[in-house]
């Protein structure tokens, strides 16, 4: 399966996929990278399984050929993290795109995952909605990292930086330092997740039974149960979704 850091790094999936396996017998290997990286594996037919968060990527992934049967399974949403001096004083903002603008106009670090990734896609939209060009600013107090989440956050963390992180790797992440959350709770923030089995008429080879197996037992109650049943400190991390429909 060619999936995102998000749900390795938050634990989810070494908290499900055992499960998985004492139901089934079916082994799921990982490959964890950034929401782009993980099309492409699936594109080249090297994944029986697609599960990442970006919608306008998985439509698209579907409608070229690629996949088939996109459902919904799950959503948590994202954050901007910060120093808890918080020099750009975004704390008390709602809107995110306005957040992002006193950043910028403040010239405060920002860390970008910079990898292509589900997240850093909703980033770069948030961003030009804001009428902020980061390319012009890629550098200098706009940094790219081109790292998976909780790397995102390590740096972010060593420089005072502010980044947009989801919530689940947040919770599971240790070393905050100073970072704490600034921002949260605008609807463009929402984060849903989607999987799509690899279309085995362009790929023969694709595992499509078991992976067929594996979408029917995520998006089943005894799947969605194991998603709500995953818990940091009491907090739950994801939330099920299936039953709101797919396409």
């Amino acid at each position: 399966m060619a999936s995102t850091t998000s749900t390795e790094n938050s634990g989810l999936f070494a908290h499900i996929l055992p499960q998985f396996q004492r139901e089934t017998g079916i082994a799921v290997r990982v490959v964890a990278v950034g929401t782009g990286q993980a099309m492409t594996i699936a594109e080249r037919g090297d994944a029986d399984v697609l599960f990442v968060h970006h919608r306008p990527s998985e439509d698209k992934f579907v409608a070229d050929g690629f996949g088939v049967g996109r459902r919904d399974v799950m959503y948590n949403d994202f954050l901007i993290v910060g120093p808890a001096a918080d020099p750009a004083r975004i704390q008390n903002v709602a809107d995110v795109t306005a957040a992002l603008a006193k950043i910028a106009a403040a010239n405060a670090i920002f860390i970008s995952r910079g990898d292509d990734s589900g997240t850093h896609k909703l980033e770069r939209t948030l961003w030009s909605t804001a009428g902020v060009d980061v390319s012009a600013a890629s550098g200098s107090w706009y940094r790219e990292a081109g790292a998976s989440m909780g790397g995102t956050l390590n740096i972010a963390s060593a420089v005072d930086g502010y980044t947009l992180s989801d919530r689940g790797t947040w919770l599971s992440f240790r070393n905050r330092g100073s970072l704490t959350v600034l921002l949260e709770g605008d609807q463009r923030l929402r984060n849903p997740y989607g999987v799509i089995l690899v279309n085995p008429a362009r790929h023969p080879h694709v595992k499509a039974a078991d992976g067929q197996a594996f979408i029917e037992w995520l998006t089943s109650p005894r799947g969605q149960a194991a998603i709500a049943d995953f818990k940091i400190d009491g907090e739950t991390l994801f939330f099920p979704d299936a039953q709101a429909g797919g396409s």
